[in-house]
């Protein structure tokens, strides 16, 4: 007897299982007969349990179970599986089980365009009815189980596409859910779903859907649709938790940093009043990674490194260095090592030109209480104050700590340090009273230099550079050459400063037509907006050459550059580096400067006072438009004038060389006291010690005296000025 209902059993669920798969072929809808309504006693589960259907699938027992529970009660509440449903059921077992290909085809036959009216009214009914909390009593044309095996099987359909490659159909596929989610349920899907596993259900097959569609159309190669999924995803109401959130917002500020495809703002609906809106790829990114920092610092996400990181590479692009640093000062304990905050922030406040504030923070991490033997915050220290004259010995004992803390590494940290050491050498070098300490400090730091070349086998542009300056500075005019030259091959004639620096070696070597053709060449190779510093050059050269037409019309161009730049870049002030403004502008006062110097000596004095006026608009304080006034006043025949205009420029700033010299030459020429003149005289020349105009007029001092000692020493004051006079170049090397 117990056989005899066994395999009765087994009859009715194999006729039950067959009605369903005729149901596929069919398309007709299988209404709830006697042998599918099941008692409370005997459920489909525990029929199905015994069935063929299940036995094919005992490895996956339990999913088998779960899908069996689902089609349970999708019969339960709608009477009966239609045709979709049981596609649904079938092409989900099959996905599981890794047969993509049959689970797709099963996908397809599921008529989404018939099912999409029915899922939407659906859902609008359910949402309503969760909002009001009140019983409806109109009837769903579908159960929510069966909305959310649909749009599962919709789902499973673009994850089957996506394996096999074919990835713009599976984002269209995709594209179906939330566009049947969003349309039904515009408030957003229900709040408070863990009570209501129906809902949970179709929660997590939404969400699934929202990540899943941006990486779809980012591997199809389609970045816009890309950016607009990633935006659609994060600015509609789709309830997903903190955590996919803030993975969605991680993901899109990185393709947006580096898919190469610049995005257009948002869309006016996403945009609220008084809101920042994003204007570029950068500033969306930037605000994406603000706000996961801002998450994480209020404990609502865990910490992720790469978080910093790569906002640390965006405002660095964008020139926001000190946006950056407030950043990192904002970051609560804990999160990364205080050593590497003091580190990261001196490179934050470096970038952004304030070396002071980032040399105190090296000061402090390079302490005894911290890390006092840190390689790349000696080499940072050492760097800085290479930079600056006044610290330009302590310059000197960080880079001799580099080197004793890089003993026995590669030669390549060994040779950034020497390099460094040479280069705080050549700066303290320029702070020396004697001439013979002055000569000592160069020869050492000329001897760094050539080591760390050696070190690198001179492969090192940097180096090259580096050793090259210091020999067109000591006036070692061809082996300086070389090596611009040399530097110039490695970069592929990349940096401007490389051609710059060249043209001035041949430009002090009178080769003034080489100079210009070497400038010609390099504007070439250079963007618009990088041209400001060699048309400059150009021009001086130009003057150089007695053509001062042609030097006009150069300067002429490069201001039409400069206003052309400032009114493109007009909407990315924000972008715009700081440091970059800053230098346009400071091009700019230089140019109306070099320009007043040619209608002076044009005799020109109403188109110098012009260009006197243009520069004062620029910048209400600066030394070098009063020095200019002055010899303005000076070739006037002004000379009281002239000694106010370099007096105002000396209190500007009181290092100021050509003031220096031009009111030595006017109270000298004014009958002052020698001791006085002198006394202005020898303060340039210990700024710059080769500064042929302070040495010819120190000579012109000496030879007024009479006395055969200062006859000599006025000698050795010309002979000096000559040397320096034939090599100089047409705009000082460094």
């Amino acid at each position: 007897m117990r056989r005899r209902s066994e395999k009765g059993s087994r009859s009715r669920s194999s006729g039950s299982f067959g009605k369903i798969m005729n149901c596929l072929c069919s398309g007709e809808q299988i209404r709830a007969p006697d042998d599918l309504i099941f008692s409370d006693s005997e459920s489909l589960a525990t029929r199905d349990h015994k069935s063929e259907f299940s036995s094919r699938v005992d490895a996956v027992n339990h999913k088998s179970h779960t899908n069996i529970l689902e089609a349970e009660s999708s019969l339960r509440e709608s009477g009966g599986l239609n045709y979709e449903e049981a596609r649904a059921l079938l092409g989900r077992c099959e996905y599981r089980k890794g047969n993509i290909e049959v689970a797709l085809h099963v996908f397809e036959g599921i008529d989404i365009a018939a099912v999409t009216p029915k899922i939407k009214v659906t859902l609008a009914r359910a949402g309503k009815h969760r909002r009001r909390h009140s019983q409806s009593y109109e009837t769903p044309p579908m159960s929510i189980n069966a909305v959310s095996l649909l749009l599962e099987a919709i789902f499973l359909k673009a994850k089957s596409l996506q394996s096999l490659g074919r990835l713009k159909e599976a984002a269209q596929s995709c594209k179906v859910i939330l566009d049947t989610v969003e349309s039904s349920l515009p408030g957003g899907l229900p709040q408070n779903l863990g009570a209501d596993c129906k809902f949970t259900k179709l929660h997590d097959i939404v969400s699934q859907s929202v990540e899943l569609l941006p990486e779809l159309w980012k591997f199809a190669d389609c970045p816009h649709e890309a950016i607009l999924s990633y935006r659609w995803a994060l600015l509609s109401h789709w309830n997903l938790d903190t955590q996919t959130t803030a993975k969605i917002q991680k993901e899109f500020a990185v393709f947006l940093l580096y898919c190469g495809d610049e995005a257009s703002p948002p869309d006016l609906r996403f945009q609220m009043d008084s809101s920042f809106t994003p204007k570029s790829n950068l500033e969306e990114a930037i605000l994406l990674l603000m706000i996961l920092l801002r998450k994480v610092s209020l404990k609502r996400i865990e910490w992720d490194p790469s978080i910093l990181d790569h906002l640390s590479f965006a405002l660095s692009v964008s020139g926001n260095s000190r946006a950056l640093a407030t950043q990192f000062e904002e970051l609560l304990p804990g999160f990364i090592d205080r050593k590497e905050r003091f580190y990261k922030l001196a490179l934050c406040y470096y970038g952004a030109g304030e070396d002071s504030v980032a040399l105190n923070l090296l000061r402090k991490l390079l302490g005894n209480y911290m890390d006092p033997m840190c390689f790349p915050a000696l080499l940072m220290a050492s760097k800085i104050c290479g930079e600056n004259r006044s610290h330009a010995e302590e310059g000197v004992g960080f880079a001799l700590r580099a080197l004793e803390s890089v003993d026995g590494k590669c030669d390549e940290s060994k040779s950034t340090a020497t390099c460094l050491l040479g280069i705080s050498l050549s700066a303290h070098s320029k702070s020396v009273v004697t001439d013979g300490e002055r000569v000592t400090r160069q020869a050492k730091a000329l001897e760094a230099l050539k080591t760390a070349g050696q070190l690198t086998a001179m492969s090192d542009p940097i180096i090259l550079y580096h050793l090259s300056l210091e020999y067109a500075e000591q006036r070692n005019l061809d082996a300086a050459l070389d090596c611009a030259k040399q530097m110039l091959n490695l970069e592929g004639g990349s940096n401007i400063k490389g051609w710059l620096l060249l043209s001035r070696i041949l430009s002090a070597q009178r080769r003034f037509v080489d100079a210009e053709t070497i400038i010609d060449g390099a504007l070439d190779q250079t963007g618009k907006w990088d041209q400001g510093e060699l048309l400059r050059t150009k021009a001086k050269l130009q003057l150089a050459e007695g053509q001062f037409k042609r030097a006009i019309e150069t300067y002429t161009q490069l201001l039409a550059l400069l206003q052309v730049q400032k009114k493109n870049l007009g909407d990315r002030k924000k972008l715009l580096k700081s440091t970059r403004r800053h230098l346009d502008r400071s091009l700019e006062l230089e140019i109306w400067h070099d320009l007043a110097h040619v209608y002076i000596n044009l005799s020109q004095w109403s188109d110098a006072e012009i260009c006197l006026f243009k520069s004062k608009a620029i910048s209400t304080y600066s030394a070098t438009r009063c020095h200019v006034t002055g010899v303005l006043y000076e070739n006037k025949g002004l000379y009281k004038e002239a000694v106010k205009a370099f007096s105002e420029a000396l209190n500007i700033d009181p290092s100021h060389i050509p003031s220096l010299v031009s009111i030595a030459v006017v109270l000298n020429r004014l009958g002052n006291s020698e001791t006085v003149v002198k006394s202005f005289l020898m303060n340039a020349l210990s700024l710059d010690r080769m500064n042929h105009s302070a040495w010819y007029n120190l000579g012109l001092l000496y030879k007024s005296q009479g006395t055969l000692s200062s006859l000599s020493e006025a000698a050795e004051c010309f002979e000096a000025a000559l040397f320096l006079e034939e090599s100089a170049p047409v705009e000082p090397f460094r």
